[in-house]
């Protein structure tokens, strides 16, 4: 069994579901920045669909495209209703979280816990596949405390890549389950890149994505020699501007790269149509924070709008007056 059109997405280089952050006004400001690098919701449990409200989680703007809903949960026909859902609404793929550490998650059977229960894993793929004709694919660590060997990942990823799930993000570090908060799960377990790429290598047929600690384009193409895709998190967040260069040098796109100032300038209309539809401008701004980050007046910008962007009389001329700060 083959999930055939797992394929048809670039994943050359993606951006990591990361939660508070990824939204919907993240993703289009990002897609200001890079026109083709896969953009992901912030992980979305199936409770939440299927008892909550529905259009707040799943409502994007169309330029997002490409874009990929990453779900969480651990009950196959839950999951595959919310799958079908994902599809109706326009999703490029859905991705299922097999890597989240936090205890939240974990007393729900959500995340990096289910690493424990690959046939359980492999139900709730081959269900979500059933549903839809768009991907299905999985992030997951390469093991939890308890399931550190090598031999351990590969069992899980044969076991999963047997119900036909293709698409494989590898977060290239351990998951401790007790002891650790999610913030130390991103940062004190090393990274084992050499197990990513050695996953690779026992199974050429799949596509292997590397997740965890990249924060350089030059990195970037450094792992591209070992597997077939890149997803960076914290730094395309933190420092949106490294993605100026990501089309060209990973997707082969060379169109004129546009400056900081004018991508602000695009990104103005968005604000002030989502400012006119009750938004405050806290919740768009902090998305932009890092834009400047190194540049003369990064630093003004950034305090600036930590300390003014937040009050109810804010608005674009606030976001204008900060921008202002920085050299043009």
């Amino acid at each position: 069994m083959t999930n055939k059109s797992s394929k048809k997405l670039n994943r050359t280089l993606s951006i990591a579901p990361m939660m508070d952050w990824t939204d919907r006004h993240e993703r289009f400001f990002l897609r200001l920045i890079t026109r083709h690098t896969l953009l992901y919701t912030e992980m979305v449990t199936t409770g939440a669909l299927l008892h909550g409200d529905r259009e707040r989680f799943l409502q994007f703007n169309p330029e997002e495209h490409p874009v990929a809903l990453q779900l969480g949960g651990s009950n196959a026909q839950e999951l595959a209703l919310c799958t079908k859902m994902a599809e109706d609404w326009g999703y490029d793929e859905v991705n299922l979280n097999v890597g989240c550490p936090s205890d939240r998650v974990q007393n729900g059977r959500i995340g990096a816990c289910l690493m424990a229960e690959p046939d359980t894993v492999a139900d709730c793929i081959a269900q979500m596949q059933k549903t839809v004709s768009i991907p299905v694919t999985i992030k997951h660590r390469i093991g939890i405390n308890g399931r550190e060997e090598f031999e351990q990942l590969c069992q899980f990823v044969e076991k999963i890549s047997a119900v036909g799930c293709e698409t494989f993000i590898i977060h290239a570090r351990i998951a401790i389950l007790e002891g650790l908060s999610p913030k130390e799960n991103r940062d004190i377990p090393p990274l084992k890149y050499d197990w990513v790429y050695a996953i690779k290598k026992e199974f050429p047929h799949l596509e292997i994505i590397l997740n965890g600690g990249v924060n350089t384009m030059n990195a970037v193409q450094q792992h591209l020699s070992y597997v077939d895709g890149v997803m960076i998190g914290r730094e395309a967040y933190q420092n949106p501007y490294i993605l100026a260069q990501a089309d060209a040098l990973c997707f082969n796109d060379h169109y004129p790269v546009l400056s900081r100032h004018e991508i602000l300038s695009r990104f103005y209309p968005y604000i002030e149509k989502q400012l006119n539809n009750g938004t405050r401008l806290h919740h768009l701004s902090r998305h932009i924070l890092g834009l400047f980050q190194g540049q003369p007046g990064g630093r003004n910008f950034r305090r600036f709008l930590s300390e003014h962007a937040c009050k109810p009389e804010s608005n674009l001329q606030t976001l204008q007056a900060a921008a202002a700060l920085t050299a043009s």
